[in-house]
């Protein structure tokens, strides 16, 4: 069940929290039932039960991958005729190119079809296009290329299933095709010898959710058991065998394309992030390095050897180090570079030639950071100058000189950024020297929950030169004198299939945590529900009220360290891309964090880390703030109130504020707001000064003239040292006399 929490009316902006743990009786005993069985943190029996996982039975299974097998390879559509026609070309040694996309998805796809072939003596070739020149899919230019150069076969991975007219063409010059893909099919399939897609209409297939390289992994499975069953061999252990040689790529690919990992995508990556561990692909383990070599360990220099040499941590390959360090690297290439870069890694044995592509992506990827940026600063800025966001519920923007293979991530970006589906158009590299209404535009777009985009672009095909993708993310051609038109549409569209709640901005945590559960044990025992991603996500969890004791910036003041303290315990949270500058939040308020648990290790001593996701102020504490203000407002008209309350001041209240002040303005801070010098003057006394008496300190100072004080918004003050003020009978204060007068229960 989930909890739909919202914020305070007082921060209409801010992002609507889901639980989706059901705190009823019955779910808190089935986590102790859990917990007990099997010997785990009730945590953790929390989000075994949120992703469905009941009983120790099915739990248990889960953990272990157990209730999941490989499907039969040949249940998916076309798969007997792909074998047929791919042995023959074995059998004959024609000469076989396989062509790819220039994604993560298509490089692997590419890089695992083309290392199983050449393992069985084929004339194999690959053909990646080039992003910027070629754009997606086939083209015929490229198809007159490889029948110039004598192929007899095409076997497409991760693209194809669109390539209707390509088809046809490559027929005509005597080429067969066999395609296999993963993407949304139309009505109309291309009239090739095979076209394997889980996704096809008449599929029976168990599971209709693989990666391109998922499709590929199963086709070289089903090319395996045809050869394995004429020599005789049991089909277990042809799989296993399989398994054991590609699973590594095959889960890349589909870490990277954001495939549910659940069902055979599950046990694939499982398989697939084991095998990486062990580190017997030279081009993977060199780019493992290299994605790790940042923050490497330094170790003392001995007595015999030169200064200390950076030695590279071996990194935990989880899901997560694949999404965010691996993928981006291997997708840099065909972004802005050649795709070919990648798979020449994956296909090496030259741990040396390996280490030096590994740096070279690495090196494409920092080039790809830089321009990303640039691109993502321009659009936000379109926006805000043009989008209608009252009107229009698809930001839509188009630039003559932005690069193609970045405009998908930062179409992402930009989703993320204000919540609405997005689309990117480059006339990049468009020909002539003034802009032409024939001009093809390439783009990307990515979607939220309730807009499917290709149906979306469906509803604009009479506008469009082609298109295709997910449900989430996809590619296009539309011609610049068609991109009003298509703008128009693809809005209309979207106001009658876009509700008010599918764009508000939803994040989803499994449970309330207290920080007393927050420990490297609980941390460490997460792993266990690895590998993560869609259907089965990383675990978020929401912690009420806790005190910001600490804000730092670091990474050259891109990001923010926090210390968060609740009770005695204090934690470290990070906020990565928040830069300290425009953090919201003061030290000394009290929020509510969306976090990541995480354990990080420096000098070999691990520790739990918060990996911060979103964060507010707490609730409890907004409204005590407004209650504090409104008490203020009524002592000061004259209201009275209880010594309880600790509204009066004493003369060393005076003398801690006035003496953090003059601290203050000695080191710079002339300006300070009421709630950061309440902070100051308490962290460096041990009287508590509570915001109702310290603002009328402030104000007794500033009327008494031992200060020059100017309010130049609410509750932030600009002050002055007045040198030679002499001294000052604070009893003399018209507001510390009335103050005096309105204390109901003072002493007589």
């Amino acid at each position: 069940m989930n909890t739909k929490l919202k914020g305070p009316a007082s921060e209409p902006n801010r992002k609507c929290w889901r639980l989706r743990y059901s705190d009823a009786p019955t779910a808190d005993r089935d986590v102790e039932v859990l917990a007990d069985a099997l010997q785990l943190h009730p945590l953790t029996a929390k989000l075994l039960i949120n992703r469905g996982y009941t009983t120790p039975d099915t739990a248990t299974a889960f953990i272990r991958n157990e209730a999941t097998l490989l499907h039969d390879p040949f249940l998916l559509c076309d798969m007997e005729k792909a074998v047929e026609r791919i042995t023959a070309a074995l059998s004959e040694k024609e000469r076989i190119v396989i062509y790819g996309d220039y994604d993560v998805d298509g490089v692997t796809a590419v890089s695992t079809l083309y290392l199983y072939l050449r393992d069985c003596g084929a004339d194999v070739h690959y053909y990646i296009p080039s992003r910027s020149k070629e754009g997606y899919g086939l083209s015929a230019a490229a198809i007159d290329r490889l029948a110039a150069e004598g192929t007899r076969l095409i076997v497409t991975v991760d693209t194809g299933i669109t390539a209707i007219d390509e088809t046809k063409y490559a027929s005509s010059l005597g080429i067969d095709m066999v395609v296999t893909d993963h993407h949304e099919c139309r009505p109309e399939l291309p009239e090739a010898c095979a076209v394997v897609n889980p996704r096809r209409v008449d599929s029976t297939y168990p599971f209709g959710e693989l990666a391109g390289v998922g499709v590929v992994f199963k086709l070289i499975c089903a090319l395996a058991l045809h050869d394995g069953r004429a020599r005789g061999r049991e089909d277990i252990d042809v799989i296993r065998e399989i398994s054991y040689t590609y699973a590594d790529l095959t889960a890349i690919g589909t870490i990277a394309d954001v495939m549910p990992l659940r069902d055979e995508n599950r046990l694939i990556v499982s398989l697939g992030l084991r095998l990486a561990s062990e580190r017997k692909r030279v081009g993977l383990a060199a780019l493992i390095d290299a994605a790790s070599a940042g923050n490497p360990d330094v170790r003392p220099a001995s007595a015999t050897t030169n200064p200390p040499k950076p030695v590279i941590k071996q990194k935990k390959i989880t899901s997560g180090f694949i999404g965010f360090s691996i993928a981006p690297r291997i997708n840099a290439a065909g972004r802005i570079s050649d795709a070919s870069i990648a798979v020449e890694l994956f296909l090496t044995e030259d741990p040396q030639r390996a280490a030096e592509l590994a740096q070279e992506l690495c090196e494409i990827n920092r080039r790809r950071q830089i321009e990303e940026n640039r691109i993502a600063e321009q659009a936000y800025e379109m926006i805000e100058k043009t989008h209608d966001f009252s009107r229009d519920r698809v930001i839509v923007l188009d630039h003559d000189d932005w690069q193609q293979g970045i405009i998908g991530i930062v179409s992402s970006r930009v989703t993320e950024k204000y919540g609405l589906p997005s689309i990117l158009i480059s006339f990049d590299g468009v020909q002539g020297l003034y802009p032409s209404p024939d001009d093809p535009g390439k783009g990307s777009g990515r979607s939220v929950k309730g807009l499917n985009l290709v149906h979306a672009l469906t509803a604009c095909d009479d506008l469009l030169v082609k298109f295709g993708g997910h449900e989430l993310a996809a590619g296009l051609t539309v011609s610049r004198g068609n991109l009003e038109a298509f703008r128009t549409r693809i809005n209309d569209y979207a106001r009658d299939h876009l509700g008010e709640e599918d764009m508000k901005t939803t994040l989803e945590a499994e449970c309330e945590v207290e920080m007393k559960e927050l420990t490297l044990e609980q941390a460490a025992e997460l792993y266990l529900l690895e590998p993560y991603g869609i259907s089965n996500p990383v675990p978020a969890f929401v912690l009420r009220n806790v005190e910001l004791v600490r804000v730092t910036p670091i990474g050259a003041g891109k990001h923010t360290r926090l210390s968060v303290k609740h009770g005695e315990t204090v934690l470290t949270a990070m906020c990565f891309g928040s830069p300290a500058a425009h953090f919201p939040y003061a030290e000394g308020d009290h929020v509510d964090l969306l976090f990541n648990l995480d354990i990080n290790e420096y000098q070999n001593v691990k520790s739990v880390q918060l990996i911060v996701r979103d964060l507010h102020q707490s609730e409890g504490y907004l409204n005590e703030q407004t209650r504090l203000a409104a008490r203020y407002a009524e002592i000061a008209a004259g209201g009275e109130y209880t010594a309880e309350e600790d509204v009066y001041p004493e003369r060393d209240d005076f003398a801690e504020v006035y003496t953090t002040i003059r601290r203050e303005y000695r080191l710079g801070h002339d300006v300070l707001s009421l709630r950061t010098l309440g902070i100051v003057v308490n962290q460096r006394s041990t009287r508590r000064i509570n915001p109702i008496k310290l603002k009328f300190i402030v104000r007794i100072l500033q009327e008494m003239h031992i200060l020059d004080i100017e309010e130049i918004a609410h509750d932030r003050y600009r002050f002055e040292l007045i040198f030679n003020a002499g001294k000052i009978n604070l009893e003399k204060s018209s507001i510390l006399h009335r103050l005096k007068a309105q204390l109901t229960d003072r002493l007589k």
